[in-house]
């Protein structure tokens, strides 16, 4: 979703950080194979097959500091691991950091189907916890297959007035136990002026009043949680759910299918392939 947001220019309250879209090639998430590096580099070689981050990923060739990269997943082809990244470091940071998850607690992740859904339901379940994913019809057995205890269809029941309480990562406080906590992912509503800036601020806000409220968390992708999700991924705790697979030169229906909101965990952009569902 955030490269849908740079390519469309949203929210414009950001622009003096990013400036404005024209020109700027989109993608940040990135696997590949090593095709040269510099004379300092030690721990990389040309041939190596790598995951990682950069400016400008979606192209046949992309440059970036070696510290961005790490050896690729040996049970992942490229295509999966280019769908790690930002979503899977996203999940790791607010599970691990910010709610300072511990095995036996119960954890409700709303929009369990998405990108970062896909990956927290999985992350959740590695760490110990009793998890809950809320979806809609068509996404319940996916939810239900990469790990969830409880998946709750959210077309025909609301969560929120279910009687049951979580320590949870959903967009409410009324189902949270007494010690519960809810961190807030920003998502990607509020509109092309303020966009998720306006959850940011009304969730900083609420945390200053309400103690299970957690703060917003800004997100920076890091060598060091890649060789964590490296080893929860090499240990079968964790698998990137593909909604589907674009060539480069249908990248921007691909941003365009993103932005609509409905993709099932992360849409990939392949160099030398077929799109396909």
């Amino acid at each position: 979703m955030g490269d849908w947001l740079v390519v469309t220019g949203a929210p414009y309250i950001a622009r003096p950080a990013y400036g404005k879209p024209k020109g700027r090639v989109p993608g940040t998430d990135i696997a590949g194979t090593v095709e040269a590096v510099g004379s300092g580099v030690t721990n990389l070689k040309p041939g190596d097959e790598v995951f990682g981050w950069c400016a400008g990923a979606l192209a046949e060739y992309a440059c970036a500091p070696a510290e961005h990269f790490v050896l690729k997943p040996t049970n992942l082809t490229l295509e999966q691991a280019a769908a790690v990244g930002v979503s899977a470091s996203t999940a790791l940071q607010l599970l691990r950091d910010q709610g300072k998850i511990q095995p036996g607690q119960k954890v409700l992740i709303n929009g369990a189907s998405g990108g970062i859904g896909t990956f927290a339901v999985q992350i959740a379940k590695a760490f110990g916890a009793e998890v809950t994913g809320v979806c809609s019809t068509k996404n319940v057995e996916m939810v239900r297959s990469i790990g969830a205890d409880h998946v709750i269809d959210y077309t025909s029941e609301d969560f929120t007035r279910s009687g049951k309480q979580y320590h949870s990562l959903s967009d409410t406080r009324r189902v949270l136990t007494p010690t519960g906590k809810l961190q807030s992912n920003n998502g990607t509503s509020g509109g092309r002026w303020f966009g998720t800036m306006g959850t940011v601020i009304k969730t900083a806000a609420a945390s200053m009043f309400e103690h299970r409220q957690l703060g917003p968390h800004i997100k920076f992708v890091n060598r060091k949680d890649h060789e964590v999700l490296k080893g929860l991924i090499e240990d079968g705790k964790v698998k990137p759910v593909i909604d589907r697979t674009y060539p480069l030169g249908g990248a921007p229906e691909a941003i365009g299918h993103v932005g609509e909101g409905h993709a099932r965990g992360t849409v990939v952009i392949t160099v030398n392939g077929a799109d396909h569902a």
